[in-house]
């Protein structure tokens, strides 16, 4: 749970649009609770925008397979310590095709299980994260995302997963989610 009571003001589910009440019910049983539909009810555009722009067309685009993106993702709310993240994640990546043994193993980045194109998606999201402070894509990592990607597709994984991150410091700002215990944000 979030260490205080949030300040920003949470809208009830029947204050929502139609479409919001949908996925507000769908996060409720993915994830335990809804707060982010909560909170965007003040400003349903923006909603729209996030689902519509961010993820109909980023996120789920065919320019990158979408296993790679759910790699990411899980990646990030797992390094930040998003509980409510991590559980609607986990159900994605493996509905995605993610095998539960790699899910399993996603704190270990380097782990043999993950082939080459997956680890550099795995250290990508580790430099796109809130905790890569400084932090800069080495000629390395880059020539490594290349064997697999090409330059539109890098910028598509790095550009997803930088917005997945902010929004994650969202979330954390506004204490809209629950925390992991190893949350160290």
């Amino acid at each position: 749970m979030p260490k205080n009571s949030p300040v920003f003001p949470f809208k009830d589910r029947s204050e929502l649009t139609e479409q919001m009440q949908l996925v507000y019910d769908k996060s409720v049983l993915r994830r335990g609770e809804a707060k982010l539909i909560s909170a965007m009810a003040h400003a349903p555009e923006l909603f729209d925008w996030y689902i519509e722009e961010f993820y109909n067309k980023l996120f789920y685009s065919n320019n990158v397979p979408k296993i790679y993106k759910e790699l990411g993702r899980l990646r990030l709310s797992q390094v930040h310590g998003c509980r409510s993240c991590n559980k609607g994640n986990r159900l994605d990546a493996k509905s995605a095709g993610l095998d539960a043994r790699k899910i399993a193993a996603i704190s270990d980045r380097d782990n043999e299980i993950f082939n080459a194109a997956e680890k550099a998606v795995l250290q990508l999201a580790d430099l796109m994260s809130l905790h890569a402070k400084g932090a800069r894509l080495s000629k390395t990592l880059y020539e490594d995302l290349l064997n697999h990607f090409d330059e539109g597709q890098i910028i598509e994984l790095s550009m997803t997963f930088s917005l997945l991150a902010g929004m994650a410091h969202f979330l954390f700002a506004f204490e809209m989610v629950e925390l992991e215990d190893v949350c160290e944000l």
